[in-house]
């Protein structure tokens, strides 16, 4: 076997087809953009760079047959409350059902974290955002995956387990049939709050993105801001985002609640775009743009993913979460628009996010799992994800 690192463009051609080869026997495996994935490791896409460093590798057998490939991040945005040691981060992990191989590239990237300083990793996640490619799927291999989501033989929780990756936090993925009736409960405090004039929630428009992403940056920073690995956005950040998404969004599906006026939650969705992705095999250019316009206009998919949701700290115990989202069915529910709703992921270590799913009646349908490998135990003992505090 021989690692080589990705430093020509050949190479990032192969780290795009381990992936592809690895998956191509999961009927569901619904191949990413290439570009998604060549954007994370350029520094003039990818803030993360500001704050950090990546490099990647792939594997090739006797025969020069590509069998693996692996990333390794380094961050100091990267932050865990309960550890006082840099932990990077592995993630983009493909390969053959062999411990040997799989050994070789997380040694690889170890041995780099460590020349950087750090004293674990973590992974399988992502160098940048928590909502794409984050984490190792372990149940949920029937349905294909939404955008963004992590996507994986079913084999490698086995090739992380006997190197000696320890669960650090589940991911739990639930889902839901867009015209289910909510429970009562949430009919009641949305009229609770319907009634109170200081009170209001609306979806976004197109004319005003720019004071929904100021809107979103605010409840972001400050819902968040209590967890220890969340780093804060701006608002040029997300308007950036919401620009990049105007070709898909769908404003009926985003909303924020408000409290005088000041933003106090947002409920972010959006089609599910792999559901156009999958017939582009990996590539997003003029045709297949061109094919995407006609979907969009000709082949309604009626999938809804959740994209980010929060609710500002002091505001949380009130019942605003179950106004914002009775607010949005009020409006999208039984009008043959979408049909499924998979929301998404909430760690283990954040119950009351999980509990707003299974309150809406979702079922667990995925899990992923965040994984944690600890260079020398000797010096640092390890423990599982902290269970978020709330005010």
């Amino acid at each position: 076997m021989q690692i080589k690192e990705v430093n020509t463009k050949s190479l990032e051609n192969d780290f795009i087809t381990v992936n592809v080869l690895m998956n191509k026997s999961n009927k569901a495996y619904i191949r990413p953009l290439d570009n998604d994935i060549n954007d994370i490791f350029n520094p003039n896409k990818n803030k993360a760079y500001q704050n950090g460093n990546a490099k990647r590798w792939v594997l090739v057998d006797e025969n020069g047959n590509l069998i693996g490939r692996i990333a390794a991040f380094i961050s100091s945005k990267y932050i865990n409350k309960n550890t006082n040691y840099l932990t990077g981060g592995i993630g983009f992990f493909d390969c053959i059902n062999n411990q040997n191989a799989a050994n070789t590239l997380f040694n690889t990237a170890k041995d780099w974290l460590q020349q950087n300083g750090a004293e674990a990793m973590d992974g399988p996640i992502n160098f940048g955002d928590r909502d794409k490619w984050w984490g190792l799927m372990v149940e949920g291999f029937n349905d294909e995956p939404v955008f963004g989501m992590p996507f994986n033989p079913a084999y490698y929780q086995n090739l992380f387990e006997q190197y000696g990756f320890k669960n650090y936090y589940n991911q739990y993925w639930y889902k839901m049939m867009v015209h289910d009736p909510l429970p009562a409960r949430f009919k009641e405090r949305y009229e609770k709050f319907a009634a109170k004039p200081d009170y209001y929630a609306k979806h976004a428009d197109l004319k005003n993105l720019e004071k929904y992403a100021a809107d979103f940056a605010k409840v972001y920073n400050t819902a968040w801001a209590q967890h220890g690995e969340g780093k804060e956005v701006t608002k040029e950040q997300i308007l950036k985002l919401f620009n990049t998404m105007k070709p898909i969004m769908d404003v009926r599906v985003i909303w924020f609640a408000y409290f005088k006026d000041e933003p106090i939650a947002m409920f972010i969705n959006i089609p599910d775009i792999n559901q156009y992705i999958k017939y582009f095999n990996g590539k997003l250019n003029l045709l297949n743009k061109l094919k995407l316009l006609w979907m969009k206009k000709n082949r309604k998919h009626k999938r809804l993913t959740g994209l980010a949701f929060g609710v500002i700290p002091k505001f949380q115990a009130l019942g605003v979460d179950s106004y914002i989202i009775q607010s949005c069915a009020n409006l999208i529910q039984n009008k043959n628009w979408y049909e499924s709703y998979e929301m998404g992921w909430a760690g283990d270590w954040n119950p009351r996010m999980v509990n707003i799913y299974k309150s809406l009646g979702g079922s667990q349908n995925r899990r992923m799992v965040t994984y944690r490998y600890i260079f020398d135990e000797s010096k640092y003992s390890f423990e599982r994800h902290p269970v978020m505090e709330y005010n």
